[in-house]
């Protein structure tokens, strides 16, 4: 424990471009969790490269999620915001800790299957033994909880099963971590296919508002949002594309959904869509006017990966020099 609060770990991948969905489903919600635990927010660059990157757009892809950590109101001084690949530490312990994760666990990752699909021509060891490196993430820092999707629950188990196996050999080594249930986010949808969750990595860009969207792109993409040959603006299974842009309205402007029906009543889509647009516009204005200014103040944002990358380094440090003669490697006088 640091400060006598229970230790919060996560981060976000430096691939692709953040979402509304990244946004209203996780990002917003982490802002004040700092007031109670002690959080640690990953920019998971070392995860990213299981898929082939382009390096000076990585380089700044990696660097801007960082400042729209910043931007979405985390407190690089209150939280810990840092990069990955900056921390030797990570990439010691996965070492480490594939040593005492089994074949049949990793064959049973399902995300592994999944990404293995998309990118048939780059099926790598990296993309198979990332669940030990996510171990390594979240077990490096002692973290009481993580926050978890339906996508990260096995990665989760995994990395719990490993910490007890790793205890059982040789005692008190690893904090076991717990999923964190907070407060739910939105879970918004592709703007082109309600049926799957909006992702920076969707190939179609139409089906994703990115939070550095301009608001003409924005109002564009929310124009050509799928919806049906009904008119009737209502929440229902069968209507997946309204239901979508109903979420998004009322995450953006604190309505609920029966207030936003009410709203809408005897309008069309066109006048809905609108609406829906401004309500996101409006969200993301603040945000992408400090993500400019905080991109223009390269010595500030220098300064913040500098400190946090050190404080992240001394924690990360300490668990493996712990686990380092815990399983009898040779001190380091």
């Amino acid at each position: 424990m640091l400060n006598d609060k229970k230790v919060l770990y996560s981060g976000m991948q430096a691939t692709g471009n953040l979402t509304l969905g990244n946004y209203l489903g996780a990002l917003k919600n982490w802002v004040n969790l700092n007031e109670e635990y002690e959080c640690f927010w990953g920019v998971m660059d070392m995860h990213s490269i299981t898929v082939r990157q382009e390096p000076a757009e990585f380089r700044k892809r990696a660097r801007n999620l960082l400042i729209l950590y910043i931007a979405a109101g985390l407190d690089p001084v209150k939280n810990c915001l840092y990069f990955q690949s900056h921390v030797s530490a990570h990439a010691e312990l996965s070492w480490i800790l594939g040593c005492f994760t089994y074949m049949g666990e990793l064959n049973r990752m399902t995300q592994f299957k999944d990404k293995a699909a998309k990118h048939s021509d780059n099926i790598n060891a990296g993309l198979y033994t990332y669940p030990v490196l996510m171990a390594a993430d979240i077990l490096l820092y002692q973290a009481d909880y993580v926050p978890v999707g339906k996508d990260q629950k096995q990665h989760l188990e995994i990395t719990r099963d490993i910490a007890e196996r790793i205890n059982g050999i040789y005692g008190d080594v690893f904090t076991i971590p717990e999923p964190y249930f907070g407060k739910a986010g939105a879970k918004i949808m592709s703007l082109q296919d309600p049926s799957k969750k909006m992702s920076k990595s969707d190939e179609n860009i139409n089906g994703s508002i990115y939070l550095t969207d301009d608001p003409d792109t924005i109002v564009r993409k929310c124009k050509r949002a799928v919806t049906d040959s009904d008119s009737q603006v209502r929440y229902s299974e069968d209507k997946p594309g309204i239901s979508n842009l109903l979420d998004i309205y009322t995450a953006c402007s604190g309505k609920t959904i029966p207030e936003a029906e009410k709203e809408f009543e005897g309008k069309g889509y066109g006048e809905f869509k609108l609406a829906v647009a401004e309500e996101v516009i409006r969200v993301l204005k603040p945000m992408q006017e400090e993500f400019e200014r905080l991109s223009r103040d390269k010595a500030y944002i220098d300064g913040i990966i500098k400190e946090n990358d050190a404080k992240a380094a001394y924690f990360a440090n300490k668990t493996l020099r712990k686990v380092r003669r815990k399983i009898g490697f040779t001190d380091i006088k």
